[in-house]
Formats: structure tokens, C-alpha cells, sequence
């Protein structure tokens, strides 16, 4: 069913009599999150759960707190209020130290890829490896070349990210996220400044990874057509709030004006003017 900010409150506290899917057990769950930078107020009373196993894209224009919602899920960030769950477990206010065998099972592949430029595409994908493990350097040797070919850059162990295009360096990076056999992989952007077929073949990569090693993805993106294609379900932001929360079709299908507006590229620029000074936390 779609949601709409009509309906948002209704979606808080799942029916286990509505069915199977309901009671399922969801691998986050953010109650009641607050957050804001000096006077301005990104995430707001924001409640989300996510379920495990599927793929959640959220979308919504810039500013509107998906990359801020996003870097809640592995405490990047910390809420002002509100809690964040893991797994069945309080994580927001755990520190540092705790927070380190949460975030071994959860990869982050960050909008820019983040590759480090003076290191070798076998040493950035081997970088959490070596910080979190005790692995023989064979081992961490065979888990890269693994990694490499699961995202067809088998044989570019040697080369440097200069060497590589926008579309390799984000390949670089999902193997450096999937390095540790993650069980949920947290995607900003994925696609952003790839061309069509770099961006199809990211897209497919998202989808190969969610099914082959039943990985949960969360994927924030502008890209609508990215969304339909890999997405379980489809969240839109805006404000800081859900707006609306459904299945690919049941979005396509949308008649909500705000809803319409973005996914036909018009509403982008007249909803973010409102916020388009949060650009930085979008």
C-alpha cells in the first residue's frame, strides 16, 4: 500500500494481522528520530523501519535529510532525540568502541567513493580487512581478488584510482564495502556523475549483490530510473518527513502532487528552494 503523509502515522506500528510480510522482524528501526544543524531541522519526529533482506531506496530532493537519514544507520551521525535500532538492538547510544562490530556488519559506499588516491585499488578494497581483521595477508590477498571479480574489475589490483574511470572508482568502492561480507550495504548516490551505461551496470550490481548473498540495501538516489529498476520498495522524503511509501508501481502510479512533481523532474528545484540551503545535508 502507498503511503502519503496522510497515512504516515498509521504505518508507526505494524498489524501482524494484515499479514506475513508485517510480521517480520525489521533490521532498523528509527523511532521518533530528531535531528538538526544550528537552526535548521533536517529530521523531524522521523520514524522508518527497514526490512531485512530487501532493497529500500529513498528519494526526495536535495536537502531533504536522506543522506543524513542514511549515516544515522551505521551512527555516522547521532540523533539529537529519538533512538536507532539495529538488529533488535539500541545503537545510537552506544560508543565508539561498541559501535565497531555494528558497523563490521554494514558497508558504506559513500557518494564520492572515497578511494584513497595514493593507494592501489588491491590496498583501498584490502584498507577494512587489515583495520578489522587478523587475516594472513594471503587471505586478505584472495578476499580482494574475490571481491574485484564480483564486481568485474578482476586483474586491477595494481592500479591507481587515477588510472580508473567515475564508473571503476564506484566498483572500486562497493568492493572495498563488500570486502568484510557485510549484511547490509548503505548506498549515497551510487550512481551520481556516471553516465547511463555506467549507472546501468552499478544499478545491476546492486541488484546481483542483494541476490546472490541476500544482502539488505539502502540506496539514497535522485535517479528515478535507478529506483524502479532495483528497488523492493520506494520511500520518498521531503522536510525531514515520509511522504510517501510504497512498492515501484504503486509510486509510478502516484497521484500525489508532490510525488508527481519530483518523479517528473519538475518539483525538484520548486520543493527544494524551500530547503536548498541544507543542500550539505541532503
Amino acid at each position: 500500500m502507498i503511503m502519503t503523509n496522510e497515512t504516515q502515522n498509521m504505518q508507526r506500528q505494524p498489524n501482524p494481522a494484515e499479514g506475513r510480510e508485517e510480521a517480520v522482524r525489521p533490521l532498523y528501526v528509527l523511532e521518533g528520530v530528531c535531528k538538526s544543524f544550528g537552526r535548521e531541522k533536517i529530521l523531524e519526529d522521523f520514524h522508518f523501519r527497514i526490512e531485512k533482506g530487501r532493497t529500500t531506496v529513498v528519494i526526495g530532493p536535495s536537502g531533504c535529510g536522506k543522506t543524513v537519514m542514511l549515516k544515522h544507520l551505521n551512527v555516522l551521525l547521532r540523533p539529537d532525540r529519538g533512538a536507532v535500532y539495529f538488529d533488535g538492538v539500541r545503537i545510537d547510544n552506544l560508543p565508539e568502541r561498541e559501535l565497531i562490530p555494528v558497523r563490521r556488519r554494514c558497508g558504506f559506499l559513500f557518494q564520492a567513493g572515497a578511494l584513497f588516491d595514493s593507494q592501489t585499488v588491491e590496498q583501498n578494497v584490502s584498507f577494512p580487512l587489515v583495520q578489522h581483521t587478523r587475516y594472513a595477508p594471503a587471505k586478505i590477498r584472495r578476499i580482494v581478488r574475490e571481491k574485484l571479480e564480483m564486481v568485474g574489475l578482476g586483474g586491477y589490483e595494481d592500479r591507481l584510482p587515477s588510472q580508473l574511470s567515475g564508473g571503476q572508482q564506484k566498483r572500486v568502492a562497493l568492493a572495498r564495502a563488500i570486502a568484510l561480507s557485510p549484511e547490509v550495504i548503505l548506498y549515497d548516490e551510487p550512481t551520481t556523475g556516471l553516465d547511463p551505461i555506467r549507472s546501468d551496470i552499478i544499478n545491476d550490481l546492486i541488484i546481483k549483490l542483494q541476490h546472490e548473498l541476500q544482502i539488505t540495501s539502502v540506496v539514497v538516489t535522485h535517479d528515478m530510473k535507478s529506483a524502479y529498476k532495483i528497488s523492493d520498495r520506494i520511500v520518498m522524503l521531503n522536510k525531514g518527513k515520509i511522504i510517501a511509501d510504497g512498492t515501484p508501481d504503486e509510486i509510478r502510479s502516484s497521484t500525489d502532487e508532490q510525488v508527481c512533481r519530483f518523479i517528473e523532474g519538475r518539483g525538484q528545484s520548486r520543493a527544494g528552494q524551500e530547503i536548498e540551503n541544507e543542500d550539505a545535508n541532503g
